[in-house]
């Protein structure tokens, strides 16, 4: 279906590209203004694609955007190792990419991670990835396994286990299922704007199925459910602003509180009246705080 966005949307230059990294080819695509002041390296998060975040990029004004798809999702294969056989995708694996790839494509610029992409983000700035500021988006700020869907979280690590272990077929087709994507869809979005609704089940359904292998998919919620931000926030001095929504039962918003004073710098705005999905219910609202976070170094200053 059409997205609500897509008139400010079509206003945005936009290119694919990609990069030879040590892992392997890396697929990304750069918005806006090549003369733009400032860049921004956006990370999407578990499953999705650099799709996902496409709504925040549309209301970004006078920032330049690069944006990948991770390894193993959308159109950048999974990760190899010198020996050419797929890589284990574990967050140190994850980690190295990015810095690898911030590196190569986007050097000293700023950067942006979506739930799981925080928590590859964190790790990546933490381990030494050159970046003036950091912005997280629904931070992963507590364990999943611990959290007010831990019951439910339990039930994907099996469903992501059980669509590892079947025959090829059948674990294809369970983890490809539309009936359990749409569920995974519902159970996330909050808004009441029916056409909203639609859009956002829309872009689950077309982008949820695009990974690459079934073993990266798990492998990916394995680390995903397996970490948080917590971890990471003690050894990020960068300036770091934590988007957090109030009503975000992946993270509750008390832990979002508490994940704030871990970080030597941080700042933390919570979106009131939206879950995990802030990049399609409140994009907007996103953009702004993220422009009104990097107007200090726009002018080039850290």
């Amino acid at each position: 279906m059409t997205s609500p966005y897509a008139e400010r949307l079509s206003a945005v230059p936009v290119e694919r590209r990609e990069v030879t990294l040590s892992g392997g080819t890396t697929a990304y695509w750069v918005y806006g203004d090549a003369a733009a002041p400032q860049t921004l390296l956006m990370v999407h998060g578990y499953r999705g694609d650099h799709h996902g975040l496409e709504p925040v990029v549309a209301y970004l004004e006078g920032i330049r955007v690069i944006s990948p798809d991770l390894p193993g999702f959308g159109e950048t294969p999974p990760l190899h190792g010198p020996d050419g056989t797929v890589a284990e995708h574990t967050l140190e694996a994850y980690a190295g990419w990015l810095t690898e790839f911030a590196a190569a494509v986007a050097p000293g610029a700023p950067i942006l991670g979506h739930s799981f992409g925080s928590i590859v983000v964190s790790a990546a700035v933490a381990g030494g990835l050159d970046t003036p500021r950091v912005i997280l988006v629904n931070p992963i700020g507590a364990p999943a396994l611990e959290g007010p869907r831990g019951i439910l979280t339990r039930l994907a690590v099996f469903y992501y286990w059980a669509g590892a272990k079947l025959p090829k077929r059948l674990g294809d087709a369970l983890l490809r299922n539309r009936a359990i994507v749409r569920v995974m869809s519902v159970s996330m979005a909050q808004t009441r704007d029916p056409e909203l609704r639609r859009f956002i089940h829309d872009q689950h359904d077309t982008y949820f199925s695009l990974f690459d292998d079934r073993d990266v998919l798990h492998e990916g919620f394995v680390t995903s459910v397996s970490n948080d931000v917590r971890r990471f926030a003690p050894d990020i001095a960068q300036p770091t602003l934590l988007l957090a929504a109030e009503k975000d039962d992946i993270t509750p918003i008390e832990a979002e509180r508490h994940l704030r004073t871990l970080f030597p710098d941080a700042e933390l705005v919570e979106i009131p009246a939206v879950g995990h999905l802030i990049h399609y219910e409140t994009p907007q609202r996103a953009a702004s705080e993220i422009m009104r976070f990097l107007r200090p170094s726009a002018d080039g200053t850290r």
